[in-house]
């Protein structure tokens, strides 16, 4: 083994050149004289046939695993990127995956990329890619982080036939979703991913895949569900026959002071229900909780605290804990209320 200027040293690897960036075909790199041994090198990863990336610093420690899942795909789609041809485009999941619709761990593409192509276009075929082929018209294009995709109207539309009806409810709720700052203290500047009416046009499309799917689901999605969770729970809630919560509720105390902003409540009853996700454990985090439902029990509301357990493992007890809070929050005596 060559060796450098001490003994048992490697000698350092060359630096790529700067014009290339941080995912090249072979081709381009060899063009800019990156010689075959280089292209080997131990700070590059060759996820595709043809194409190099650069080997990812570890993720920080405090990004959450959803996080980090997400953007290790986003590298893999960034890794297939010198090789996309000229007309292809992310879509499916992988579309999904960059525009923050939420997936379920079945219809993850950990492995692989979903491209597609409109026909008569030959779609791709390489191992760890799922090539697609759509008709014009079933689908309209745009961009997100960076990468040619369908757009999220049309990326919604194709999960129609990979989703269960309660995940593609959440990806309803998420594409639907008006961001907003919980009190109003500033003004709302950002949009939905997609119109209801533009989901409604693409579910209505004759041939579409998972089209009644897709129509059940809009008419069952609501606007203000930050989570699947949150779906999740007001879904478990309208089936047990329960009035539906209101989602995404400012709560203030009744000299009008902000208290805090609660996932679903009933506002008549003064309950509020909140998922708590191990994002609640962070030491600020939950200091801001304490604080929280401590103000709300002082302006005389009732808190239902759910966690995944609840949510997905016992619903039946999500429920009961809610029916119960409705209940004692319903009954006149003054014994039962708060």
């Amino acid at each position: 083994m060559r060796v450098g200027q001490g003994e048992g040293m490697p000698w350092p690897t060359p630096p790529l050149p700067e014009s290339l960036p941080e995912s090249f075909s072979i081709a381009d790199a060899r063009m800019r004289g990156v010689s075959e041994r280089r292209l080997r090198g131990i700070d590059l990863e060759a996820p595709f046939r043809g194409a190099r990336i650069v080997v990812a610093a570890d993720a920080p420690g405090d990004a959450d695993l959803w996080e980090q899942r997400r953007n290790a795909h986003l590298r893999l789609m960034t890794a297939y990127l010198p090789v996309l041809a000229p007309n292809a485009f992310f879509c499916g999941p992988s579309a999904a995956v960059a525009w923050h619709i939420p997936l379920p761990s079945y219809a993850w593409p950990d492995t692989h990329v979903h491209v597609g192509t409109h026909r008569p276009e030959r779609a791709p075929r390489r191992p760890d890619v799922q090539g697609h082929k759509f008709t014009r018209g079933f689908i309209h294009l745009g961009e997100c982080a960076g990468f040619p995709v369908t757009d999220a109207a049309s990326t919604w539309a194709t999960l129609g036939n990979r989703l269960g009806l309660y995940d593609l409810i959440a990806a309803t709720d998420a594409v639907l979703r008006v961001p907003r700052h919980p009190g109003g203290f500033r003004p709302v500047t950002d949009g939905p991913m997609a119109t209801r009416e533009e989901l409604f046009a693409l579910s209505e499309r004759k041939g579409r895949p998972g089209a009644p799917k897709l129509r059940d689901a809009l008419q069952l999605a609501r606007i203000g569900a930050s989570s699947p969770p949150e779906t999740r729970i007001r879904l478990l809630i309208r089936d047990a026959g329960l009035p539906e919560p209101v989602l995404d509720f400012d709560v203030y105390d009744e000299f009008g002071r902000f208290l805090g902003c609660s996932e679903l409540a009933y506002p008549d009853l003064k309950i509020a229900i909140e998922y708590e996700s191990d994002g609640h454990l962070v030491r600020k985090q939950l200091q801001r909780d304490i604080d929280k439902y401590q103000s709300y029990a002082e302006a005389g509301w009732t808190v239902v605290r759910l966690t995944l357990v609840h949510v997905f493992r016992a619903p039946s007890e999500a429920v009961r804990r809610i029916r119960q809070a409705r209940a004692a929050a319903s009954d006149p005596r003054p014994s039962m209320r708060r």
